[in-house]
């Protein structure tokens, strides 16, 4: 049987995980609880395993790629196993760069896009936009602001 060490080095060399993972796919592995403990600790020792970078980069990812919300984000990071204050200063420092403002805005625009033509939105579609918001955890504060200057913008020429 291969070592644990060698087993859990190959995972992380594929991609970053969190310690939960690490330990959650050893014992998979069917491994003794002594020897992932022992492994673990090594892999943090040599820092091939550290979840304040997995939670950066998973924030990153997040935040950057897949533009999802503060809310949303925090939630994908702690559903890691990534302990919760290390996980809400990963978010923090990673929206300290990011205009949500702005971020909101492309995603009605995009969402809008769609529409067979360019008039103005009706209310319907922004309560379908916001509502796609609110899931993709953005503020409702930011959300409601954006939507209520949506519609207090003129038509849109095509």
């Amino acid at each position: 049987m291969a070592d644990a060490y060698i087993t859990g080095l190959r995972m992380l060399a594929r991609r970053e995980l969190s310690e939960a993972q690490v330990r959650q796919r050893l014992t998979r592995k069917e491994f003794q609880p002594e020897e992932i403990d022992a492994a673990v600790e090594r892999l943090r020792g040599n820092r091939s395993l550290d979840d304040r970078r997995t939670a950066l980069a998973c924030a990153r990812t997040e935040a950057l790629v897949k533009r999802r919300g503060r809310m949303r984000v925090l939630r994908q990071v702690e559903s890691l196993g990534i302990d919760r204050e290390i996980a809400r200063a990963a978010v923090a420092e990673v929206f300290a760069d990011v205009d949500e403002d702005a971020t909101i805005e492309n995603a009605i625009d995009r969402r809008l896009r769609t529409r067979p033509d360019s008039a103005r939105p009706t209310p319907a579609d922004l309560r379908r936009v916001q509502q796609y918001l609110l899931r993709q955890g953005f503020d409702s504060g930011k959300i409601g602001n954006a939507v209520r200057r949506r519609l207090r913008e003129p038509a849109r020429d095509a």
